[in-house]
């Protein structure tokens, strides 16, 4: 018998999960210096599911209750005729079955997507962009043109797109940039989340240890400035939210590190070949290609969602002790897409 939609997906802590980060490939055209090596090795192209699977697999998971589906990478939109992938997800958010369809990108390619992308039913883009600075922007990225990310925002602007910056905090890098990109933000209609860095990926303890820059610290900076107030505003992930009243804009806190949140966590992962990490902070997963690949996306499929669904664990182990790192994992951010 099919899962009966009304029945929220839910795993043994009973926690509802309504929420899908889907990775559509590894790949990415930078190489952020917190996320991954310069010398990246990807994943062979043959393993990747293709799009047609991922259209199946991912229709699975909307048939089982999931309302909010957001496209990340790598960077999504480097992955070829990753087009028809969006258009196919559009047919869930026109019958009502997605409330939101999101994606995260870097927002090198947004101005070529932008328009497309709207008219899939993408209502709103999560940008990221850690600095302002040109010169500064090339040494976090590696190679990256800051005049692309800021045209890609304007492009999805003109095209009718919610536009938020997630900015990585940064200490030492971008922690002379926090008022700068504050007021930037409000200039250019945008609202703005922070994001503390994850021990996630190559790195050396010392370089994790210096770059961590808790939340906690950059809102007490923040407030010598601005009036912040709390809000109850949910956009459905891991954020809380407060309003600036000198700009009247929102700026956004996930902090993962200085204030776990994995007791409301409603989200899991699929990574672009198939596997389902139903936490960002553990290693394991379940892979649902046998099941996908064993006819067509049926009774087999659902069963094995719902089997991984009850291995999710009650919290990751992320944490920045003194001199030392907790639950660091050498998978990087690009294979599950954060």
């Amino acid at each position: 018998m099919l899962h009966d939609p009304l029945v929220p997906l839910s795993d043994s802590f009973g926690r509802t999960v309504t929420y899908l980060r889907v990775s559509v490939t590894d790949r990415c055209d930078l190489r952020c210096t917190y996320c991954m090596s310069e010398h990246t090795s990807f994943m062979p192209k043959r393993e990747l599911l293709t799009l047609e699977e991922l259209d199946r697999l991912v229709s699975a998971f909307v048939d089982l209750g999931v309302r909010k589906l957001r496209v990340t990478g790598g960077e999504p939109l480097v992955r070829r005729g990753i087009m028809t992938f969006f258009q196919a997800m559009g047919r869930h958010v026109r019958s009502g079955a997605l409330k939101e369809l999101t994606l995260t990108t870097n927002g090198t390619l947004l101005a070529r997507h932008a328009a497309e992308l709207a008219d899939c039913g993408v209502k709103r883009v999560n940008v990221s962009l850690d600095t302002l600075d040109p010169a500064k922007y090339g040494r976090i990225t590696r190679w990256g043109r800051l005049e692309n990310v800021l045209g890609g925002i304007a492009a999805a602007q003109a095209a009718g797109l919610r536009v938020k910056i997630n900015t990585v905090a940064l200490r030492g890098q971008n922690d002379d940039e926090l008022f700068r990109l504050v007021d930037w933000c409000a200039e250019q209609g945008c609202d703005l989340t922070f994001i503390e860095v994850m021990p996630m990926g190559e790195f050396g303890v010392e370089d994790r240890l210096s770059q961590f820059w808790p939340l906690s610290e950059l809102r007490a900076e923040l407030e010598t400035r601005y009036r912040l107030a709390d809000t109850a505003l949910s956009t459905g992930g891991p954020a809380s939210y407060v309003r600036v009243a000198e700009t009247g804009q929102t700026i956004g806190f996930i902090r993962p590190l200085s204030h776990n949140f994995c007791a409301t966590c409603n989200r899991v992962r699929l990574s672009c070949r198939g596997e389902l990490y139903t936490c960002l902070g553990t290693e394991g997963s379940s892979d649902l290609r046998p099941a996908l690949r064993d006819g067509e996306a049926g009774l087999g499929l659902y069963a094995a969602i719902q089997t991984a669904l009850r291995l999710k664990p009650a919290g990751h182990a992320f944490g920045y002790l003194a001199g030392g790192v907790q639950g660091a994992m050498a998978r990087g951010m690009n294979h599950t897409g954060g």
